[in-house]
């Protein structure tokens, strides 16, 4: 039988944390007595990840892993995605696994209320304790979503729960990869007319992000642009 909950999480060069962040994350879990797996995706990891995750998947068979040759966050996670096969699935991330989010996004998903809960870290109540230079950069991203696609939320990318029936068609849709898959998943939500909710997280990272976010900034522009042509332009 599927599972209550399939979490999803990329991973790419995390062999200092992910064992101990994996360890902790079953613990919650267990102790809350889900039926529940967890799907590593991982991708392009040049050091010990994939050995630790077979070790790993090894001896606890509600863990899986996959492996893809190029890192790519967006096509690792869409990949995720459309393995998981809970009722209801958690995007997280390595650096994170806050389940507190899980307690208060899984409630109104159980209860008919949202499509799609996001974790927002600039909503009112949130608690974003990242450097402030991420901080901005997180308000401007956001700010060019809002003038190009429309968006009206306060964030795209991060902790995110859904219902995977009814979410599993936005995600074949989504045509962008890199971190912008995400923020597209949340817009094509929105804008098919599914309820998303955002409620708003405490964000203490693990570690310091393993690709700069300067890098980050030619394909955010390049996947903004592609994916303001392809809905606003050619309406897909």
């Amino acid at each position: 039988m599927d599972p209550y909950l399939s979490i999803v999480i990329p991973v790419y060069n995390e062999a200092s944390i992910i064992a101990s962040a994996a360890a902790e994350l079953v613990q919650g879990l267990e102790a809350r007595g889900w039926d529940y797996e967890v799907v590593f995706a991982e991708n392009g990891s040049r050091d010990s990840t994939p050995e630790i995750l077979e070790s790993l998947c090894a001896r606890n068979p509600r863990l899986r892993w996959f492996h893809s040759e190029r890192p790519n966050y967006g096509v690792a996670l869409k990949a995720g995605i459309l393995r998981a096969r809970g009722t209801f699935v958690v995007c997280d991330e390595i650096d994170l696994c806050d389940l507190t989010f899980y307690d208060a996004a899984l409630p109104p998903l159980e209860r008919g209320e949202a499509d799609m809960v996001v974790g927002s870290k600039a909503a009112k109540g949130a608690s974003d304790q990242r450097p402030l230079i991420r901080r901005a950069a997180t308000r401007i991203h956001n700010r060019l979503l809002r003038v190009a696609l429309g968006f009206q939320g306060t964030d795209t990318h991060g902790l995110k729960a859904f219902r995977r029936e009814a979410l599993l068609p936005v995600v074949e849709k989504c045509v962008v990869d890199m971190d912008v898959f995400a923020s597209e998943f949340v817009i094509r939500a929105w804008r098919q007319g599914l309820r998303v909710v955002e409620i708003p997280i405490r964000l203490h990272e693990k570690r310091q992000p393993s690709i700069h976010l300067f890098k980050r900034v030619p394909n955010v522009l390049k996947n903004v642009g592609k994916l303001v042509y392809v809905i606003r332009i050619r309406g897909t």
